[in-house]
């Protein structure tokens, strides 16, 4: 770091109120710093966990991880919790370290300009301004829904649901037919659901998706009394959940990615039609995309009122959608599980540094930062769920974050310096040898699927 400047008070303000806005609002107060304000654009805690409410959403990594390591929760209800019992848990830590008074609900941030005079002016949707020494976002990557281009979409004239922004009041889908478009997490998780009311569900699907089978089972009630009696057993089985996290996410154990290929495999094989099987199998490496985790999504093929669709959508009707073949689909409700515009990151706010620079023009060749947190020509700005910091635990890596920024504020508060920016050449630096080990991660990938080649084929391998 560098570049540094003397004066006077701190104000700070962070923005998101999700996990990240929990861990850093927790960690301030702690190491002192009690003159903040935390801007969450919803009427409650929990980010992600409080605005994503469809049918079967659940964590796709086991609940034991999905605490902070300060506020240890062992008493999970099962293996991968649903989302009622994780936005529970936010709210727990809310209420237990006295956050709720620093948290202004309602107030979805516009913009945000560094001035002269070493200040972030912030400014909210309705007109609310404040100034800050400091600006932390916890925004995240799940924070703008990604939208399909599809001509027709706005001309559907009935009713259309994201899966990022389901009705908190729920959906009847009882007796009525429903087309989903998209099929990556939201849709793993929520078309078996989908499909237990519904009269018919078609999921149009473009890019199949790798999906191994998940420990998902509930907690016995002996297994809950043991963990919270001795929560060394809950440790243990953490520590070894981050472990096998590493292990898979660093694609530097080639036999372990095998491994869970073939279980992916396996997995597909439940789906008894054998064209539909095939239209579900992955094209695409092993790794090269985010793993997903499901029991229950390829069983949910086998039943009668589960279609499968891969011809190309040319238009949505008002009645339903139109494929390339010519055949159009009815549909009662379109459901789009089409995720987040997840490159964005801060830049879906107007966010102005040094010399006028904007983040948007910043990153016009694609976001980067120092350790994901720090960009040069925005000081005092701090980013946690920043560029390439989407790695294992989501909380830990929250907690390293807030750590970092931590130490910094300590710094100058110890130091009397009023700002702080990352020098160019040290991100850059970063930047260049963090690409140079993704390019090494292809390496491997490729080296993994030279040997899976040349092997034999297995049970429910291609040769």
């Amino acid at each position: 770091m560098g570049r540094e400047r003397r004066a006077r008070r701190r104000h700070i303000t962070i923005v998101g109120a999700g996990p990240g806005g929990i861990c850093a609002g927790i960690k301030l107060k702690q190491a002192g710093f009690e003159d903040f304000v935390i801007l969450e654009r919803s009427a409650r805690v929990g980010g992600t966990w409080a605005n994503a409410r469809y049918p079967g959403l659940c964590c796709d990594t086991p609940s034991l991880l999905y605490s902070f390591t300060f506020e240890q929760k062992l008493d999970w209800t099962r293996t991968c919790a649903r989302q009622p019992e994780i936005r529970e848990y936010m709210q727990h830590c809310v209420d237990k370290y006295e956050l709720a008074s620093h948290i202004r609900f309602n107030a979805e941030l516009r913009e945000a300009r560094w001035d002269d005079e070493g200040r972030w002016l912030l400014r909210t949707t309705d007109g609310w301004t404040t100034s800050s020494e400091v600006f932390v976002s916890a925004l995240g990557m799940f924070n703008q829904l990604n939208w399909p281009d599809i001509p027709g979409l706005e001309d559907f004239a009935r009713q259309v649901i994201h899966t990022g922004n389901w009705p908190e009041a729920g959906v009847d889908l009882r007796g009525k037919t429903v087309a989903v478009i998209g099929c990556a997490a939201s849709a793993t998780q929520a078309i078996p659901e989908i499909a237990k009311d519904a009269a018919s569900v078609v999921l149009y699907l473009r890019t199949p998706n790798w999906v191994i089978p998940k420990e998902d089972d509930p907690y016995s009630d002996a297994q809950l009394k043991e963990m919270r009696l001795n929560p060394d057993v809950g440790l243990k089985a953490r520590n070894e959940y981050v472990d096998w996290a590493e292990s898979v996410l660093t694609f530097d154990k080639p036999e372990l990615l095998e491994e869970l290929e073939g279980k992916a495999l396996e997995n597909l094989a439940s789906v008894d039609d054998p064209e539909t099987r095939e239209k579900l199998r992955p094209r695409v490496p092993f790794g090269s995309q985010r793993i997903l985790f499901s029991n229950d999504f390829y069983p949910a093929f086998n039943r009668e009122n589960v279609e499968l669709v891969t011809d190309e959508i040319e238009c949505i009707t008002p009645q339903g959608v139109r494929t390339a073949d010519g055949r159009e689909r009815a549909a009662d409700v379109l459901v789009l599980a089409t995720g987040y515009r997840t490159d964005r990151f801060l830049s879906v706010i107007d966010v102005v540094g040094r010399g006028g620079v904007r983040l948007g023009d910043a990153w016009r060749e694609g976001a980067h930062a120092y350790f994901g947190i720090t960009v040069s020509g925005f000081p005092n700005l701090f980013m946690l769920y920043g560029p390439n910091t989407n790695q294992g635990s989501i909380l830990l890596m929250h907690e390293h974050g807030v750590d970092y920024i931590v130490r910094k504020l300590e710094h100058m508060r110890a130091k009397g310096i009023a700002w702080i920016d990352v020098r160019r050449e040290v991100m850059d630096e970063y930047n260049e040898g963090l690409q140079r080990h993704l390019d090494s991660v292809e390496v491997l990938q490729t080296i993994g699927r030279r040997r899976r080649r040349s092997a034999p084929a297995g049970p429910g391998t291609r040769s």
